[in-house]
């Protein structure tokens, strides 16, 4: 079979990487893939917007199956696109993914079914905004109600903090559209975990939890990012929490979609806070997360290619999917700046001297080859991803790997996962 993974990031080449390892997989085409991605795949500069393009791609290619991994192009329809067309892509529908494309839309629908979420107010003036935040005080949290590259939420700890998120967001307009209404939202105290799981619509099968790092800076400090590493297991995220969080969260919001005439297909993902032994949602994506899907996909001990089939057929009840028992974790490396301003282009060397396996990889972010050599071409960079028998052991594994990579302005946080040790 013949397969399309649409994007270009880390979490792309996570799921190349994971689509290479079926047997039943002849050829993989990734748009626009990155320099790492086509080692892997055949890479075809076609913006990931362009549906007829991606689609006449498809018909040319003679491709059996597409998955998409970011946010912008389920929001805008591919899938309803390419179902139009007649072709199989993994993915929420238009409809489906408002979860995540409007956020006042995905706290309206909790309010409404019932699933757990911090209290809010939806402002379109940002006058009216400023009296609530003066009004509420802070700790307090600003969100853009649109699509923000994951940028678009800003946690407070000050009135001044929260006033200034106002106007980078409706003033200056920091994210454009996104910014015409935003949600505050009470600020919940907790410890915040990655929660993922494979549904066809009906049956809805979990995915081993994680924790993303979000700020810049070791110890949780600083800037939000895009995500600055991950682990997988947290334990924080306790099997009877995993249960509750299926029983409050997700069931509900599959079932709740579908009473209101949507079909949810593909894979969901909850970032939940846990609040005195209850998940609360703090956002919902309607794809994989970045970088939780790099150590999620190293965990998986199943055929990445079956489960997408049967996301698609509507039979994922009649499959059993297996995990790796031990620990994954990845390691971000970003270009110094991120996530302001940063150069690319600089050359990275030391690739060559890491021997990657199924335990160990090297996941392309933002990366391009140029003249025999990888170069960096965006933030996030690379995503070192290893597994180990416990956390400890996959931790040193990344790490060590991490330190024969060399580039101009290269920047990683050197605590990801140490809580899961300390916990």
């Amino acid at each position: 079979m013949k397969a399309l993974v649409i994007g270009g990031g880390g979490r792309e080449h996570a799921l190349v990487w994971g689509l290479s390892k079926s047997k039943r997989i002849k050829k993989i085409f990734c748009c626009p893939g990155n320099g790492g991605i086509s080692g892997v795949a055949e890479c075809v500069n076609i913006d990931q917007n362009d549906f007829n393009a991606l689609i006449d791609l498809v018909r040319t290619e003679w491709i059996d199956i597409t998955v998409v991994g970011p946010e912008i192009p389920l929001s805008a329809g591919i899938v309803d696109a390419f179902i139009r067309s007649g072709h199989k892509i993994i993915g929420p529908t238009e409809k489906a993914a408002r979860l995540e494309g409007s956020k006042v839309f995905a706290k309206d629908f909790m309010r409404a079914h019932l699933i757990p979420t911090a209290p809010y107010k939806v402002f379109t003036s940002h006058i009216h905004a400023r009296e609530h935040i003066r009004l509420m005080g802070a700790p307090i949290v600003i969100k853009a109600d649109g699509l923000a590259a994951g940028k678009g939420v800003i946690v407070a700890d000050t009135v001044e903090e929260a006033l200034s998120a106002i106007d980078l967001i409706m003033v200056k307009r920091a994210f454009g559209d996104a910014g015409n209404r935003i949600l505050i939202e009470e600020c919940l105290q907790g410890q915040e975990v990655s929660f993922m799981v494979f549904t066809d619509g009906r049956t809805i099968v979990p995915m081993p939890s994680s924790q993303d790092h979000k700020r810049i800076l070791d110890g949780d400090r600083g800037a939000n990012t895009g995500g600055m590493g991950a682990y997988s297991p947290t334990p924080i995220l306790t099997p009877e929490l995993q249960q509750l969080a299926i029983d409050k969260v997700m069931r509900p919001t599959i079932d709740g979609l579908a009473r209101d005439g949507v079909k949810y297909k593909g894979f969901l993902y909850a970032g939940l806070m846990i609040v005195d032994g209850k998940p609360y949602v703090l956002e919902f994506n309607c794809r994989f997360g970045d970088p939780e899907t790099q150590p999620i996909m190293m965990k998986l001990d199943s055929d990445f290619l079956e489960i997408l089939l049967s996301l698609e057929e509507e039979r994922l009840g009649d499959i059993e999917i297996k995990w790796k028992t031990g620990s994954t974790i990845c390691v971000v490396i970003a270009s110094s700046g991120y996530p302001g301003n940063y150069k690319k282009g600089h050359i990275i060397t030391g690739l060559d001297d890491i021997e990657e396996d199924d335990n160990l990889a090297v996941f392309h972010a933002g990366t391009s080859y140029v003249d025999g050599n990888y170069v960096t071409a965006g933030g996030r960079v690379l995503g070192v991803t290893a597994y180990g028998d416990n956390i400890r052991e996959a931790r040193n594994k990344a790490y060590d790997a991490v330190n024969k990579i060399k580039f101009d302005g290269m920047y990683y946080r050197k605590d990801i996962g140490h809580m899961a040790i300390t916990l």
